[in-house]
This record gives structure tokens, C-alpha cells and sequence, in this order.
């Protein structure tokens, strides 16, 4: 069954799946600046547009653009920034 969910006052929402193999979600954020914590490994893939991410433990951000992933371990927290209206798809292990 689907999932909806919703973030930083509607700024940011996705739905969550079942794929073959892994739970997943795939969402829109708006332009903004957020922070998001993991409880899983997740490996997230832009979809449309970039995204700005500060991994954890550095000051420095990288961005990510369409067709681009990255991955983040489990119970860290990471910074989003958000320019243009971007998807994104995320498995979580």
C-alpha cells in the first residue's frame, strides 16, 4: 500500500513503496534549505533538477544533479539544499 507523507510544511512530500527488493519512496522538494535524518542506509538518485547535500562530519556541500545518487549510512543527519523543484528516488536499506 501507499504512503503518503509530507515535510516542512507540505515543502517536501513522497510517497512510499514496496519495490522487489527494498522499501523506497519517491518525492518532490521545493526550493529551500532542510535538514533530514536517516534510521537506514538510504541511496537516493535525482530524478529532475539537483540537490545540494552537506554529508555529515564536513562543512562542505556537493551537488547532485539528474541521474546523479549518493549514499548516506544510517542514523546521521544531512543538509538539503533545494534551488529548483527536484525529484528524487530513495531506497532505504
Amino acid at each position: 500500500m501507499l504512503e503518503v507523507n509530507e515535510y516542512f510544511d507540505g515543502k517536501v512530500k513522497s510517497i512510499a513503496l514496496q519495490t522487489e527488493t527494498l522499501p523506497a519512496t519517491v518525492g518532490v522538494m521545493s526550493p529551500g534549505e532542510y535538514e533530514f535524518g536517516t534510521s537506514q542506509k538510504e541511496v537516493m538518485t535525482v530524478v529532475s533538477g539537483a540537490l545540494t547535500i552537506r554529508f555529515p562530519g564536513t562543512e562542505e556541500w556537493k551537488t547532485f544533479k539528474q541521474g546523479e545518487q549518493f549514499e548516506l549510512d544510517a542514523n546521521v543527519k544531512f543538509g538539503v539544499k533545494v534551488e529548483i523543484e527536484t525529484a528524487y528516488f530513495c531506497t532505504y536499506e
